[in-house]
C-alpha cells in the first residue's frame, strides 16, 4: 500500500516535470513569435529541453509497463511512439534556419501535448487520492465512531 503511493507521488513529479519542459517550449515559441527572441537562442533553448522531455516521458511510460499499471501504460504510449519515430527520424530538434517556417506547427503540436499532459496530471491526481495517501493523512485525525475534535490531535504531546 505504501508503495503504490509513493510510485504515484513519482509520476506526480514525473508529469509536474513534462509540464513544466513543454510550458518552457511553448513560452519560447511565443517568444519568437512576438519577436522578443531571436532565432538561434529560442531553438538552442527549446533543443536543450527536447531530449530530457523524450526521456522523461519514456520513462513515466516504461514505469507505467513495469509496475502493471496497463491503463497509464496504454495511455501514455502512442506519444512514446511519436517521440521515438520523431527522434529515430532526427526531427526532434527545431531548426534554426527554418523556425519561421513552422513556428505555427510546432506551437500547436505542444499545446496538444500540453492537453495531454494535463489529462494525465488529473487522473495521477485521482490515483494519487485513491492510492491511500489521503487515508493515510485521515488518519492522524483518529477516524472512529466518536465526534473528531481537531484540537485535542494537535494538542497531544
Amino acid at each position: 500500500m505504501a508503495w503504490e503511493a509513493i510510485l504515484w507521488a513519482i509520476f506526480f513529479l514525473m508529469n509536474i516535470g513534462l509540464i513544466a519542459f513543454n510550458l518552457y517550449q511553448i513560452v519560447c515559441l511565443s517568444d519568437l513569435e512576438a519577436d522578443y527572441m531571436n532565432p538561434f537562442e529560442s531553438s538552442s533553448r527549446i533543443n536543450a529541453v527536447v531530449v530530457p522531455e523524450f526521456i522523461l516521458h519514456g520513462v513515466l511510460c516504461v514505469l507505467s509497463l513495469l509496475t502493471g499499471h496497463w491503463i497509464m501504460f496504454l495511455f501514455t504510449l502512442p506519444i512514446t511512439c511519436y517521440n521515438g519515430s520523431l527522434f529515430l527520424k532526427r526531427q526532434h530538434l527545431i531548426d534554426v534556419t527554418e523556425v519561421f517556417r513552422f513556428l505555427s506547427a510546432e506551437k500547436k503540436y505542444r499545446i496538444i501535448k500540453l492537453g495531454f499532459y494535463l489529462v494525465l496530471f488529473v487522473l495521477v491526481i485521482i490515483r494519487v487520492l485513491s492510492a491511500g495517501t489521503f487515508s493515510a493523512i485521515l488518519s492522524v485525525f483518529h477516524f472512529n465512531n466518536e465526534e473528531l475534535d481537531v484540537r485535542s490531535s494537535f494538542l497531544e504531546f
